[in-house]
């Protein structure tokens, strides 16, 4: 059992309120610079949307991720093989039109304009050309589903639901979207490291963050190809390729990463997890069906004695396991079993995770005596009214969720390959945690009922009250549990390798100890 310990995160998209943030915050720090315009290490997206660069969910266009063959796995379109046939072209690259070719303004022109009868504007200039261009895209151009036709119809995840559903979804009084936070996942599997013919990516590990060395990065670019996410970009002005760096640098003295310090509607978690490594073949190879179950089974229990006498076999500290114990990632996603994984099929094993947003259902509620208060009340409000709840069973409570406004197979196409059971589930203890607070807070709801959805939903009360504290009322030392870096480490081994300069990746010409990280 080789023990390791990897950063971990937790996006909650109930709390996402879509100001960007955070995608501003990490483009002042990381971006704001010449070859970079384009980038957005963090973005927001509308869902459905085809999100940026457009349509990066669609693998039979940009080739990403890994493939199952025969008992293994593969790169789907990239490899020492077919890097080696696509060397000099690529097919599979997104181009700059499928970013946005980035712009600013020209605002001297409303200043030094000469008198005029006519206002004078600030035309828009490409940051690449220095010319005039008329702006065609942007980073979150299609968001909360502005230019519906051309974007949110188009995403993707919308071609394994019927006509009919798809045109359900945007009928107004059934319209809803959700925002989709992105940063680059850190893989357990990471493609990107597969494909480099330099090996420049690697992971680090004491903690599992991707990084490019930038002095090895020979600008093949089958990492852009490699990573179904699209999150590791190609700097035209340094010749590098770049990706987010979970700003380690801050990790690295306690503090939490500049999108995750910002974040205004408090969704984001960060903390690590202990997991199995010899097992990451086996379980990235799995039937596609088991790939989320798998994955959890990879997550190993931090208050195992077993587990964490093979943790310090391996030399992970007894800090780093401490802070694994406390670790709200490893909540969310073990012990409440209520994040999931954006696109496991891709077979990277991604550590960031997602709680999906029990977004309001319209559905119509049946034998139900209380008939002329169900017709004074709107559809969606039916879930909440007061008389409603006493005169509803459990069941009829839960069967509202598969009825949805953003329907189950939609939802299940982002987060479960395709599993509409473990999306049901999830959601179904969301909404158990919320008739709990609402009995306990309240009180218009039956105890009997209260402790039924909790029981049904595989829940306590003393669960459902630590699942409220930590998505409501945590503290920012809850919400980010930050292992100890060990500095002294890093300058051992400096020391014992001879490294005067070091290999810190992202942007850092100097070494760790030099650096008094």
């Amino acid at each position: 059992m080789d023990v390791r310990s990897q950063i971990s995160m937790i996006f909650h998209l109930d709390k996402c309120i879509g100001c960007h943030t955070c995608s501003v915050a990490c483009k002042n720090i990381w971006t704001d610079r010449k070859g970079a315009e384009y980038m957005w290490w963090n973005n927001v997206e509308t869902k459905p949307g085809t999100g940026y660069p457009g349509k990066w969910e669609d693998q039979e266009i940009y080739k990403g991720g890994w493939v199952k063959d025969g008992e293994g796995i593969k790169l789907k379109g990239a490899g020492k093989k077919k890097g080696l046939l696509n060397i000099f072209h690529n097919p599979h690259l997104p181009v700059i039109d499928d970013y946005y070719e980035p712009f600013t303004y020209k605002y001297l022109n409303l200043i030094e304009a000469p008198a005029a009868d006519d206002q004078p504007t600030a035309r828009p200039v490409s940051l690449i050309t220095g010319k005039p261009i008329d702006i065609k895209m942007g980073p979150n151009w299609d968001d909360d589903l502005s230019g519906t036709p051309d974007y949110a119809r188009n995403d993707p995840n919308l071609k394994k639901l019927s006509k009919a559903e798809q045109e359900a979804m945007f009928q107004l009084e059934r319209m809803a979207f959700y925002y989709l936070p992105r940063i680059c996942n850190h893989c357990l599997n990471p493609a990107c490291v597969a494909s480099c013919p330099s090996g420049a990516i690697y992971k680090r590990g004491e903690d599992g963050v991707v990084l490019i060395n930038q002095d090895k990065c020979r600008a093949w670019r089958m990492c852009v190809t490699a990573c179904p996410y699209k999150k590791t970009y190609y700097n035209w002005n340094s010749g590098k390729s770049e990706k987010c760096i979970l700003c380690y640098p801050r990790l690295e003295t306690g503090q939490a990463p500049a999108c995750m310090h910002s974040c205004v509607g408090r969704i984001r978690y960060l903390g690590n997890i202990l997991y199995d490594a010899d097992r990451i073949h086996e379980i990235a190879s799995v039937p596609e069906d088991q790939l989320v179950d798998k994955q959890m089974e990879l997550m190993l229990d931090p208050f195992d004695p077993k587990v964490i006498e093979a943790a310090k076999k391996n030399g992970v500290p007894d800090s780093t396991i401490r802070s694994a114990q406390r670790s709200p990632a490893y909540k969310f996603i073990k012990t409440w079993g209520l994040a999931l994984p954006l696109h496991p099929e891709y077979r990277t094993l991604p550590s960031l995770f997602y709680v999906p947003p029990l977004l309001p259902v319209m559905a119509s509620v049946s034998d139900t005596k209380n008939t002329e208060q169900q017709a004074k009340i709107g559809e969606v409000a039916k879930v909440w009214d007061d008389k409603w709840l006493y005169n509803t069973t459990t069941e009829e409570l839960f069967g509202s969720i598969e009825d949805a406004r953003m329907p189950m197979e939609y939802m299940a196409s982002l987060f479960s390959a395709g599993n509409t059971e473990q999306i049901k589930d999830r959601l179904k203890k969301l909404m158990a945690v919320r008739i709990h607070r609402r009995w306990t807070t309240v009180g218009d709801i039956s105890e009997e009922k209260a402790k039924g959805a909790l029981k049904e939903a595989g829940l306590d009360g003393k669960m459902a009250d630590e699942i409220y504290y930590l998505t409501s009322l945590a503290k920012f030392d809850d919400r980010f549990v930050i292992p100890a870096a060990h500095r002294e480490q890093a300058i051992e081994m400096l020391e014992f390798t001879g490294d005067k300069k070091g290999s810190t990746g992202f942007g850092f010409k100097e070494g760790t100890a030099k650096r008094g990280l």
